[in-house]
């Protein structure tokens, strides 16, 4: 029986990334910087840097995962790429590009037209994330009849395609629920179907399964990993759990303090990390 050493399936790893190259990027961030200003008159108060000079890639068909402790800058880099920080209370610098298109450059209602036609965003609690006094069938309707421009019996068939393909059972029964009615991995399937409705090319999913049981955690997990092989959508992982990025990441990037301190694939940042940081990160899994 023949066996790999850990030295010859790094070697097979890096073929696997260098095989990666071609694939084309749907999301590039360089040199992004994220400032809150403690007032919204910025010429007053004192100013915390979130995000520093940032540079980060996702390409089609890829998780990659932003890993870091809480207070890191991991949320503020991922709710500025679709535009949803307060623009009172902060300054951006740097570019954010989206399947050619700078993100940076768009106006307000602009992004907002964006913002699921061309990148859909899950967080951490889904319950709060969905309005608790529309049913989910209003919500997702709603959503497709923005971006698909269809009515009625179109739309309703459609609502039902996509919670199917996100995995929840008896779609029909569920239209009709609201979502205090739903379990925590149920209401965070419901926001994967209502990601999928616009056709996204990237999905940003910010601590998706944090506040769920390991059993739905997995099934989470394996319904984001089916959808980015049958769909060819980009995924940014927000996480602090390196359990979850050895599950189905491609990439990492380490944060700390804002900054990117290490990336790379994650069969070399697990193997051969680098920095003192990843290490200690490692070393608390």
């Amino acid at each position: 029986m023949s066996v790999t050493t850990p030295e010859a399936e790094l070697q097979i790893k890096r073929s696997h990334i260098q095989g990666a190259a071609e694939i084309p990027t749907i999301l590039r961030i360089h040199r992004l910087s994220v400032s809150f200003h403690a007032s919204e008159r910025r010429a007053s108060g004192p100013v915390v840097r979130a995000v520093d000079e940032v540079c980060l890639e996702v390409k089609e068909g890829r998780i990659v995962a932003l890993v870091g402790e809480s207070g890191s800058g991991k949320s503020t880099l991922a709710r500025a790429v679709p535009g949803l920080l307060d623009p009172r209370r902060h300054t951006a610098e740097g570019e954010i590009w989206l399947n050619g298109t700078d993100l940076r450059r768009l106006s307000a209602k602009e992004l907002r037209r964006y913002r699921g036609s061309g990148v859909a965003m899950i967080f951490q609690d889904p319950a709060n994330a969905l309005n608790p006094v529309l049913t989910i069938g209003r919500q997702l309707i709603e959503t497709i009849r923005r971006h698909r421009k269809v009515q009625g019996t179109e739309a309703k068939k459609l609502a039902l395609d996509q919670l199917r393909r996100a995995g929840l059972p008896n779609p029909e029964t569920l239209l009709r629920k609201f979502p205090f009615q739903l379990s925590g991995g149920m209401c965070q399937r419901v926001m994967i179907a209502i990601a999928l409705v616009s056709g996204a090319k990237l999905l940003i999913a910010d601590e998706p399964t944090t506040a769920l049981d390991v059993t739905v955690q997995a099934q989470i997990l394996h319904e984001l990993d089916r959808l980015r092989r049958e769909t060819g959508m980009g995924i940014l992982l927000i996480t602090h759990d390196l359990g979850v990025v050895a599950e189905i990441a491609d990439e990492v990037y380490v944060m700390k303090g804002g900054r990117i301190v290490e990336s790379g694939h994650v069969f070399e940042i697990f193997a051969r990390p680098r920095h003192a940081y990843t290490r200690e990160l490692l070393e608390c899994r």
